[in-house]
């Protein structure tokens, strides 16, 4: 019998944003403490002589992935539309010694999923796959993506 299993692995990180064209507080620069479950599925390795025996992926694995393609890149930093008149605002940050992140999306919390599903989709394993990812931006909102709404 070949099982399907899923695995979570959660991160953490601090990041800023500003939501150019918003017509609320949040288009002002301001921050958020991320909370990201990322979710993947596979059959557990059944040969006994593989190191990883008994795993889907191990979670050092999945941790090195999220951390290089999400949490390194987008942990204390501020994310900018490049499209926006916020690049002026880019630039002199950065000439501060600021850490800027330039997108070519508004840096929502929904499209900011989708550009991390993208981004771990592209690293993992072929026989894994991602199943879903949410992502908290404060204690009461969160936006989710489902591999299944999305094929």
């Amino acid at each position: 019998m070949i099982n399907t299993i899923r695995l979570t692995k959660e991160f953490t990180f601090e990041t800023g944003h500003a939501l150019y064209g918003y017509d609320g507080l949040c288009k002002n620069v301001h921050g958020h403490s991320y909370k990201l479950a990322v979710t993947i599925a596979g059959t557990p390795i059944d040969d006994p002589t593989n190191t990883k025996f008994g795993m889907v992926m191990d979670f050092s694995e999945l941790k090195t992935i999220v951390k290089e393609e999400i949490v390194l890149p987008f942990d204390h930093a501020t994310v900018l539309n490049i499209n926006s008149p916020h690049l002026a605002l880019a630039d002199e940050m950065e000439k501060r010694g600021h850490k800027v992140l330039r997108v070519n999306y508004q840096p929502t919390c929904e499209m900011m999923i989708v550009a991390f599903a993208e981004k771990i989709q592209k690293r993992l394993p072929g026989h894994i796959r991602l199943i879903s990812l949410k992502l908290r931006e404060t204690g009461t909102a969160y936006a989710e993506w489902f591999a299944a709404d999305n094929s």
